[in-house]
């Protein structure tokens, strides 16, 4: 007997806990494809959603939420498609705009926004890497050209976008420094990089120690606020600083004087615009790529959540006690 309804959380209202309740299972249009979601990634961006201080993602409740997974297709809106049922796919398909999110059983998710799930990794780890991995790629690559010769600075390396970030420009070649806390430290020497203990050292110090008071070629802050403004002051004449989180006021004058470039790098735009949405499948083939020769891998949170535990999982990502990225189980 064929389905016609599927499990998911729904927020009805915004900062208030998830309901959990049968819905009508979605059916693909031309250029889509039906897939049965396996595992979704937390992002800060679901977070932002679900608190109401998100207007500029025009998401309108009730809604499903979820921008991260990886999953198997189980049925497509063309027959033409580019995925063929039993494809095992990963992506950030959705959770803004009024597009449908990840917390429910199965999704119509634009086949512009896919790519094959890495041979390397489970459905786990790949639901870990969409939105992180867009961000970083974007930023180091496309915005900022991060060549072998160079130096880069990465606020907050132990991130979920900061770590991927050190193994992409550790493919590259460059020389990959990393601020963190005391307590973080070794999350980021793991990842590949020279770390810098963010409490014991000035922006002046350890450009001084680390660049010999020259500054640090690209400067890519994950932090945002005051480490936005220390990015400023830590990058080279005609540099480039890159932020995931340019939300606040800044002052420009450190950015300014050494005649740099600031780059804000916002992976959902595609979703919210409708522009370059072949390009985000595109990238994510790059991250198969990198994964599969070995030379990226998601670091992963032990806790496990399951749909029915969305609360608990956002809970969790809040009290930032995690070492690495958070995943809710929807299916098998």
């Amino acid at each position: 007997m064929q389905m016609s309804s599927m499990r998911a959380a729904i927020l009805e209202t915004y900062d208030s806990q998830f309901r959990y309740a049968s819905v009508a299972l979605p059916v693909p249009q031309p250029g889509e494809v039906l897939v049965k979601i396996v595992s979704s990634g937390v992002n800060s961006l679901d977070l932002a959603i679900r608190s109401g201080k998100a207007p500029y993602l025009r998401h309108a409740l009730p809604a499903i939420l979820g921008s991260d997974f990886a999953g198997i297709v189980v049925g497509t809106g063309s027959a033409h498609a580019s995925f063929r049922p039993g494809d095992e796919v990963y992506g950030m398909t959705g959770g803004v705009a009024g597009i449908q999110g990840t917390l429910a059983e199965y999704a119509c998710i634009d086949a512009r926004l896919l790519a094959l799930k890495p041979t390397n990794l489970c459905m786990r780890e790949a639901a870990a890497l969409p939105m992180p991995f867009i961000s970083a790629w974007e930023g180091l690559v496309e915005r900022a050209g991060l060549q072998s010769s160079q130096t880069l600075l990465i606020q907050g390396g132990s991130s979920d976008v900061g770590h991927l970030a050190i193994q992409i420009a550790n493919a590259l070649g460059a020389k990959v420094f990393a601020t963190e806390t005391p307590d973080r430290l070794h999350l980021v020497e793991d990842s590949g990089a020279t770390a810098i203990n963010s409490d014991c050292m000035t922006v002046e110090e350890y450009v001084s120690q680390y660049t010999r008071g020259r500054g640090f070629d690209i400067v890519y802050d994950t932090i945002g606020g005051e480490s936005l403004n220390n990015s400023f002051r830590a990058v080279r004449q005609k540099g480039h600083v890159i932020s995931t989180l340019g939300w606040r006021e800044h002052c420009l004058a450190s950015l300014s004087v050494r005649g740099a470039i600031f780059s804000a790098v916002f992976p959902v735009l595609p979703l919210l615009s409708g522009e370059g949405k072949s390009h985000l499948g595109e990238m994510l083939r790059e991250a198969s790529r990198l994964v599969e020769s070995g030379l990226l891998l998601p670091r992963m949170d032990a806790r496990r959540f399951g749909l029915q535990s969305v609360d608990e999982a956002h809970a969790a990502f809040t009290d930032g006690a995690g070492n690495g990225k958070l995943i809710i189980d929807i299916g098998i």
